[in-house]
């Protein structure tokens, strides 16, 4: 008998260790969370075992956590729940760090029973641990009756916290990755997307648009005489109304759309799948939302402004990203070396 527990340690120890060095080796080959994680799953069945188990992250925003992995039978059924902060144990771990191991969930005050009733079971042992990092708890590792009518314990709580430091570090990553991705594709006066993002969506949607026979538009518009708002009011109100100019160019775009701060005062909307007609119907909406937009109005001032639109249409103006670019932008000079506040369409 004691050879046997002797085995099964030896072989739970080698499972441990393999699982490590795969996670491990995960970790330092992708910035994917989602394969890392799936990876993760896939070990915390073969390691404990549990009947089901659930990773959990918490939104800072609304103070609630969502499930951002569930497995086994009926978990489905829980990805649209969510939990505010401190209800059940999984919410508790959050809260107040800490780990929690029980052999009879249903009889601890924490325990609610809501989640069984959403997926159809009757939950015994327990074993719960936070994802930690950096000091900061970003979720919770939940994992409910283990194979054998058993109960966890200490030695998969120890097993678990290993795999939920993993797990932590995996969306840390991914969420640094993010961070780092945006700054380098977000203007980060007007919240817009920058010109480099503008060049990779051109070459996409081009790319795109000749596969499927698709067309779409593009509008450069620029702020007329803008260095009078700057001159009158200086280059911080003139960098508010910048800003402020992008929130109306994101409120009245379709979530398609892509609004770039092309630089300067100088801004372009990438608009998939719209004809010339749609293009410029789009720009006319523009420029009555910027013609009637009263900037700067929390401090004081009321700034007017007006803008000069070029639009130009794939394929029918341009075949490459370039040309397309270029024309959009000569048919917005058009407009600024002449009436200024109103709209062109390119020319070959």
């Amino acid at each position: 008998m004691q050879a046997q527990e002797l085995l099964r340690e030896l072989k739970r120890t080698v499972d441990e260790l393999q699982a490590f060095n795969d996670i491990g080796r995960s970790l330092t080959s992708t910035l994917d969370v989602k394969e890392v994680l799936e990876l993760i799953m896939q070990k915390v069945s073969e390691v404990l075992r549990p009947g089901n188990w659930s990773l959990l992250l918490l939104d800072e925003s609304s103070r609630e956590l969502h499930f951002e992995v569930a497995v086994g039978e009926g978990s489905e059924r829980l990805k649209p729940l969510r939990l505010p902060l401190g209800e059940a144990i999984a919410g508790w771990v959050v809260r107040e760090g800490q780990p929690v191991l029980l052999e009879q969930a249903r009889a601890d005050p924490r325990f609610s029973p809501r989640f069984d009733e959403v997926v159809g079971r009757r939950t015994g042992s327990v074993l719960a641990v936070p994802l930690r990092s950096k000091g900061r708890v970003l979720g919770v590792m939940e994992l409910l009756n283990p194979e054998g009518q058993r109960a966890f314990d200490p030695e998969d709580l120890r097993t678990l916290s290993a795999l939920a430091d993993y797990a932590a570090i995996a969306i840390e990553n991914a969420r640094n990755f993010e961070r780092i991705r945006e700054l380098t594709l977000i203007d980060d006066h007007t919240g817009l997307y920058n010109a480099r993002h503008l060049y990779r969506s051109l070459e996409s949607e081009v790319a795109r648009s000749r596969r499927f026979g698709r067309t779409f538009s593009l509008i450069f518009l620029d702020l007329d005489r803008f260095k009078m708002v700057n001159d009158r009011h200086g280059h911080q109100a003139g960098s508010a109304v910048l800003k402020e100019v992008g929130e109306v160019l994101r409120t009245a775009l379709r979530a398609m759309d892509v609004p770039v701060r092309y630089g300067g005062d100088e801004f372009v909307v990438l608009l998939p799948e719209a004809d010339r007609g749609q293009a410029f119907s789009v720009a006319e909406r523009l420029r009555r939302s910027i013609n009637e937009t009263a900037f700067l109005e929390d401090r004081g001032l009321r700034i007017r402004v007006t803008a000069s639109f070029g639009v130009a249409t794939f394929p029918d103006d341009a075949a490459t990203p370039e040309d397309l670019l270029r024309l959009a932008d000569s048919a917005m000079y058009r407009v600024k070396e002449t009436t200024r506040d109103g709209i062109a369409q390119a020319s070959g």
